[in-house]
């Protein structure tokens, strides 16, 4: 049909960093995905010549960075005070992505509210004008995960920030079928001006609720008695809701020719669920 390239998110093997890196070409993907907020992988913890072992680590492999994912948790850029810190950590793995020859770090900024005259509106604008000119003076992308609101209010929160184009979408069709009901076709064509990285993830809307109630369960490492299980249920590619052939004939649509990077969060067997995603992206090449 049309060229892409298959990422997998590297924490999904729950494996060592470079156990995980191993298993990702031996299943043949091109890319991967890291975490970059904790452990091995935080900006503090590599030095200048741990970076360039690691960079040279995954070209022996044959593998390159597809994304480095800055999602520092919580409450993401929601909060005033808590923004100056995650602003400058966030400034620092965009800074690790390109020393690894990586352009894009993606996150969660929370709920972009309705509003556009509210508080909570322009204290997540200044956060990503911010990041966005970071970004883009540096030459890098940082990407937005589609999820809690519809992707009309994604693209109009885009198009109103000041920030040369640093900020992006990191578009994921399950977030926004399990969170909020939307089909990948039409998002994806919303959004594609700012679309430079995909996640491949499926998934099913069980029950209906307000985004930020599923947003704050995480916030808060879970609220009260709810089950999150309750709402929706992430699954392996091609068993969930996910329409795949809209989902593909849109990014022929816009001539998209990115990473499709597999992410599987839960699953008993990660690595199985995670090969038979790359036999089901491959039969589309």
């Amino acid at each position: 049909m049309y060229h892409f390239s298959i990422g997998v998110m590297n924490d999904s093997f729950r494996l060592p960093l470079r156990e995980g890196l191993k298993k990702a070409a031996e299943l043949g993907a091109q890319g991967v995905q890291m975490y970059a907020i904790s452990g091995e992988m935080a900006p503090e913890n590599l030095g200048p010549q741990q970076r360039r072992d690691l960079l040279h680590y995954m070209q022996d492999l044959g593998l390159v960075a597809s994304a480095l994912c800055a999602d520092l948790g919580g409450h993401a850029f929601t909060r005033a005070q808590e923004n100056p810190g995650k602003i400058e950590r966030s400034k620092r793995i965009i800074d690790l992505a390109l020393d690894l020859d990586c352009c894009v770090a993606t996150t969660h900024i929370g709920v972009i509210p309705e509003d556009f005259a509210s508080e909570h509106y322009a204290v997540m604008a200044s956060a990503c004008e911010e990041l966005g000119a970071y970004a883009n003076a540096a030459g890098a992308k940082f990407a937005i995960e589609t999820g809690p609101e519809p992707a009309k209010r994604m693209r109009r929160f885009l198009d109103s920030l000041r920030c040369g184009g640093g900020m992006a979408v990191n578009f994921d069709p399950a977030n926004l079928r399990m969170v909020i009901g939307e089909e990948a076709g039409p998002a994806i064509h919303e959004l594609a001006p700012y679309i430079v990285h995909i996640h491949a993830k499926d998934g099913s809307m069980l029950k209906k609720t307000d985004p930020e109630i599923i947003y704050d369960f995480f916030a808060e490492g879970g609220i009260g008695d709810m089950r999150i299980e309750d709402y929706f249920i992430e699954q392996p590619l091609g068993e969930g809701q996910v329409d795949w052939d809209g989902f593909f004939a849109a990014l022929k649509d816009i001539e998209y020719n990115g990473f499709l990077t597999i992410e599987r969060e839960v699953g008993a067997d990660p690595a199985g669920d995670i090969a038979k995603a790359i036999a089901f992206l491959k039969a589309r090449v």
